[in-house]
């Protein structure tokens, strides 16, 4: 099958080695990738903070960034709901892009999501012996609805151990600019977060959102705590069977 890989800005800038795991995810399970280099944001960071006119010239780029009808899989639950909800108010004014917009909202998803219910995978022969615990964050569970099939992926590599946190389905405060503008708040929400993971035993924190992964990591480091974080798509890529 030929998929657009799509990576968000964020992955891009900060946590490129995750694009890669991606690829290779993507490559074993049979796919041809395609990746646009002009390829840039999808718009939902000027999005949430407001900017509707840059917002709206980045949408639009978007669509000519990906003409094919080829399914868009991106490792982002987040960046993936805003372009299949959100597109379709944001160019209400434009009558002849409504066909590329329903385009869209049907070929874009998110990575596990396309190896579970569009490609039908769920075991890699990913080996990774340690406990893990699961972070659902907010739009991939609220706005994208991604919640069971990360935790087929992860049930099914082999060694891994899967424990549940209390309060799994809380906020762990990136927000966003939410972090910046109200970080003594921020600082309490990752601060619960964590320690709700710490109570599991777990050695690491899976999520699919990379931002995410980031305020948590921050938090754990200047804190100088036995945990880590890693993106599924590393996790399942790190010990990809042959």
């Amino acid at each position: 099958m030929d998929v657009n890989l799509f990576i968000p800005c964020f992955i891009d800038q900060m946590f490129p080695e995750t694009g890669w795991s991606t690829v290779a995810l993507l490559e074993k399970a049979g796919c041809m990738v395609h990746y646009n280099p002009q390829q840039t944001c999808c718009g939902q960071a000027q999005y949430n903070s407001g900017l509707m006119g840059s917002t709206k010239k980045m949408a639009l780029k978007f669509i000519k960034d990906y003409p094919e009808n080829y399914p868009i899989v991106t490792p982002s639950a987040s960046c993936a709901a805003y372009v299949r909800k959100h597109y379709a108010q944001l160019l209400q004014d434009e009558p002849n892009l409504q066909h590329e917009v329903e385009r869209l909202k049907n070929t874009t998803f998110e990575l596990t999501d396309f190896l579970v219910n569009q490609l039908k995978i769920t075991d890699f022969g990913t080996q990774f012996p340690h406990k893990i615990t699961y972070h659902d964050a907010c739009s991939a569970l609220r706005d994208y609805g991604l919640k069971d099939e990360p935790r087929t992926l992860l049930r099914n590599v082999q060694g891994l151990e899967l424990e549940e946190m209390a309060k799994r389905d809380e906020c762990c405060g990136f927000g966003g600019t939410f972090m910046v503008k109200y970080a003594p708040i921020s600082t309490a929400m990752v601060e619960q977060k964590v320690q709700n993971a710490l109570n599991t035993k777990a050695k690491y924190i899976v999520s699919t959102e990379a931002s995410c992964l980031l305020n948590i990591q921050s938090y754990i480091n200047k804190q100088n705590l036995p945990i880590k974080t890693i993106h599924i798509a590393d996790l399942l890529a790190s010990g990809l069977s042959k």
